[in-house]
């Protein structure tokens, strides 16, 4: 038997498709978020040297939580302290390496961004480090660090209103030690009871069940596999956490962007087994979002509008496709999600031949009415032979290529 999920954890699967943000200190070298341990760069001169320039003058929340939107994405997962151990919000006097204590910045910048989630119905998610290269307590006196940490966490669970939940990272740098996670959750659990707690299990742990209380499974980097809740005491959420080219933090010469197709295609892929994609930007040292960046968040933005409304209250099915291809259902709908159609046009100006065609889907129960591709509403040919289905897929008439062409059909079961 499958367990009836919690509510928080039911709303959180249907928003489906969230914006990653890493930005800190290390924003300002371009050299990716881990740069002060890549880069054996001592703790004081980092300090010295990116705290007292740090001015986050480009950092504009408002209009990150507004391309979110446009890019149909419904949370954001903002750092507000990263391994380097500098915060984004005000510490209230645990610590003076935060925002509001840099001389450039002087602003809590968890504020800003939690109040433009609000002003444009984005949900505010916090990514709070376990692991810290600043805290000496850290790896001298491991539980007064704790310690510290749960009252970073308290603040952010207290200071800043309702919150959608908090994303941790680093229990992987010390695999042995007593984490006291009961503690920490207890203390997130007292404060915001509806907040999930994700823990990112790390690469090298894709999809790995934690302590009781976290919501959601972690596939860093990867391709999200179907999970098997069957018999679980509690029904879990699965998240792929991807980044936009090969950096969390920005490098600047990182030139190795994923392509549209493929930024699609994972959304695709992740919504397919009911998994949620949240993928990484990262901005630039004054904090503001990189052109090529919000360029691909937007061409996300407009096939969604075009084909792939669905995807948010999507469910997997047993229907299996030929390759790449897909059902799910939504709204009492079945929807197929083809592949790799290409367009249609004269040879002299299309690139290649379209992979138009029969495209056969098993497993499909019930009895289909009609199909019609979702972006222009023409209505497909198919034959049903019991369980199977065959539907003649046109390719992409010429001024449009859909890289995911979805088809939604009634069936009648």
């Amino acid at each position: 038997m499958i367990p009836t999920p919690e509510k928080r954890i039911a709303e959180f699967e249907k928003k489906g498709f969230g914006m990653f943000i890493h930005y800190g200190l290390y924003s300002q070298m371009g050299k990716g978020e881990w740069i002060m341990c890549n880069g054996h760069i001592p703790e004081e001169k980092y300090r010295e040297e990116l705290f007292n320039s740090f001015t986050a003058s480009g950092f504009d929340a408002r209009a990150i939580a507004r391309l979110a939107k446009r890019a149909g994405m419904k949370y954001i997962t903002l750092t507000t302290r990263h391994h380097e151990g500098f915060s984004l919000y005000d510490t209230c006097g645990l610590s003076d390496y935060d925002a509001p204590h840099a001389p450039g910045c002087r602003r809590d910048l968890i504020r800003e961004f939690v109040d433009a989630c609000g002003e444009e119905g984005i949900m505010p998610m916090f990514y709070h480090t376990t692991l810290d290269w600043h805290v000496k307590s850290f790896d001298e006196d491991f539980p007064a660090y704790l310690k510290y940490l749960r009252d970073s966490v308290e603040i952010l669970c207290t200071n800043y209103g309702k919150i959608g939940g908090l994303w941790f990272d680093g229990n992987w740098s010390k695999q042995d030690a007593d984490w006291e996670e009961d503690a920490l959750y207890a203390t997130i659990r007292r404060h915001q009871p509806d907040a999930l707690i994700i823990n990112n299990t790390g690469i090298g742990a894709q999809g790995r069940l934690g302590n009781p209380e976290i919501d959601s499974v972690t596939f860093e980097q990867a391709r999200p596999e179907p999970m098997n809740r069957e018999g679980m005491e509690k029904y879990v959420a699965t998240e792929m956490c991807g980044t936009i080219n090969d950096h969390w933090g920005v490098g600047a010469n990182d030139f190795n962007y994923k392509s549209l197709p493929e930024l699609i295609e994972t959304l695709c892929a992740c919504r397919r087994i009911g998994a949620n994609f949240l993928l990484n930007v990262g901005p630039a040292g004054d904090g503001s979002i990189l052109p090529i960046q919000k360029c691909l968040l937007e061409g996300i933005g407009d096939w969604i509008r075009a084909c792939g409304g669905c995807i948010y209250d999507a469910k997997p099915t047993e229907i299996r496709g030929d390759g790449k291809n897909f059902a799910v259902k939504a709204g009492g709908k079945t929807y197929f999600f083809i592949h790799d159609l290409g367009i249609f046009g004269q040879a002299h100006v299309t690139v290649a031949g379209n992979g138009e065609g029969i495209k056969y889907f098993e497993n499909v129960k019930g009895k289909v009415r009609s199909i019609r591709y979702v972006d222009n509403g023409e209505e497909l040919s198919f034959i049903q032979k019991w369980n199977d289905l065959f539907i003649y897929a046109p390719a992409c008439p010429y001024g449009s290529n859909y890289v995911v062409r979805v088809a939604e059909a009634e069936i009648e079961e």
